[in-house]
């Protein structure tokens, strides 16, 4: 397969998985650029591995976690739909996810993104991360037990 065409066919998995990581579409975009930038350089042998989506895949999440040692500029939406209408209730629930989702540590929200998202078994997971399974397991554990505590807190203070 030519790069071309492993690109045009997971270019959108690969947006949507960014996404989940980060949270903000503009820094999914930016991510997956700069990892088909370097997969291009690299695709005769990133074409002989066994699942190059799987390789392409772990290049992103190394590069959302390795995100946080470069300066990130805070992007603001052009247009904004309005909050204050009674049908952005469910919206403003789907907001506070995403702000408890990004407020994991970011190994922990790959983690989720990995299992949930895209189906991954721990190991697979510890592959992509280059971790252990234990560690995945641990990492998991937290994650889900703070959103619990976040999500039971919120729901106690709502009327």
């Amino acid at each position: 397969m030519h790069f071309e065409e492993f690109a045009a066919a997971r270019l959108p998995a690969l947006l949507r998985y960014a996404m989940l990581l980060s949270g903000d579409r503009e820094h999914a975009r930016d991510i997956v650029q700069e990892v088909l930038t370097r997969a291009l350089v690299k695709w005769d042998r990133i074409a002989r591995a066994d699942e190059p989506y799987a390789y392409v895949r772990r290049m992103v999440t190394n590069e959302y976690l390795s995100w946080r040692r470069r300066k990130r500029v805070v992007t603001v939406p052009l247009r904004d739909d309005d909050l204050d209408h009674p049908a952005a209730a469910p919206h403003r629930r789907d907001e506070d996810l995403w702000k408890l989702l990004g407020d994991l540590p970011k190994q922990q929200r790959a983690v989720l993104v990995l299992r949930f998202y895209e189906g991954l078994s721990d190991e697979e997971i510890a592959e992509s991360l280059g971790c252990r399974t234990s560690t995945v397991r641990a990492y998991a554990s937290r994650a889900l037990a703070t959103l619990r505590v976040e999500v039971t807190q919120n729901t106690e203070v709502l009327p």
